[in-house]
């Protein structure tokens, strides 16, 4: 049901969890939000896998972020082998030349939608403009433009003073989050670790795995804000896609409901799958 990206998810989910079901408050669900909002990654998943734990604790979140995604996930990877199987036919090469004028306009209106929003003041336009000239002109590590930036910005704050009301008090241990922190990212890493244990470091699918790893870690600002750095990627340095593969990828996603950037990652993975047989063969 979650067509519209982040902005429509985080709004169906306000309607039925408070509005319909009553199940949290407005100030519980706010609160989660901005945190999920300064949290790198998906924050409509985050923020959903956060309603779960509050429910009914770790499996309730384990439970309610999995589905979140899982529906996309399946539905992009019919999609992606249909792809693979027609996507040269006459029909689907017509299919996707009207679809991939449709995502440049999408591409334009997120990013006009998503400079609205973000750049407010003078240090923001300035920062937005040295970071695209660093990953433009200069070709810097995308990680590294993010992690300078938000070295700048925390530097800058330190003069605004404490957030209004304070920080919120901690009600777990210490030692219990670092604990369930360094189980969860074991999980987080063990189908990498595994791929590359089994397939080898130099496959496609380790590879693909342990990209989108790090990338999980640094996409902040949304899934708009790390397209850029993931088609150069995924088209000049790893040669998964050629650049009319990889917008023919995001006019699939865009079309499905869910994560469509999780969803991309998947449409790369099973590309590439497909193009490294064929080389085997």
């Amino acid at each position: 049901m979650s067509f519209g990206g982040p902005a429509g998810q985080i709004a169906l989910m306000h309607r039925i969890v408070l509005d319909e079901k009553r199940w949290i408050d407005e100030r519980s669900y706010l609160a989660a939000l901005n945190l999920c909002m300064v949290l790198p990654g998906p924050e409509a998943q985050q923020l959903a896998t956060w309603c779960g734990w509050r429910l009914r604790g770790p499996l309730g979140g384990v439970i309610a972020g999995g589905l979140f995604v899982l529906p996309g996930a399946l539905l992009m990877m019919l999609l992606a082998a249909l792809y693979a199987l027609y996507g040269k036919t006459t029909l689907g090469e017509g299919l996707f030349f009207g679809i991939k004028a449709v995502v440049a306009a999408i591409v334009l209106q997120a990013l006009h939608k998503l400079a609205k929003r973000a750049l407010k003041r003078r240090l923001d336009w300035v920062l937005a403009a040295a970071g695209f000239a660093a990953l433009f002109f200069f070709n810097l590590p995308f990680p590294l433009v993010v992690l300078a930036a938000g070295l700048i910005g925390a530097s800058v704050a330190q003069g605004d003073g404490p957030a209004p009301g304070g920080p919120m008090p901690a009600t777990v241990p210490l030692s219990r989050s670092l604990r369930v922190l360094l189980g969860l990212a074991g999980l987080w890493l063990a189908p990498v670790v595994g791929a590359a244990l089994v397939l080898g470091p130099d496959h496609v699918l380790t590879q693909a795995g342990a990209f989108f790893a790090r990338m999980a870690v640094v996409t902040f600002g949304g899934a708009y804000a790390v397209l850029g750095y993931v088609a150069q990627q995924a088209v000049e340095t790893y040669h998964w896609l050629t650049p009319a593969e990889m917008l023919d990828g995001l006019g699939l996603a865009e079309t499905t409901p869910g994560r469509w950037c999780w969803c991309c990652s998947s449409s790369v993975s099973w590309r590439a799958r497909a193009r490294s047989t064929a080389c085997r063969r």
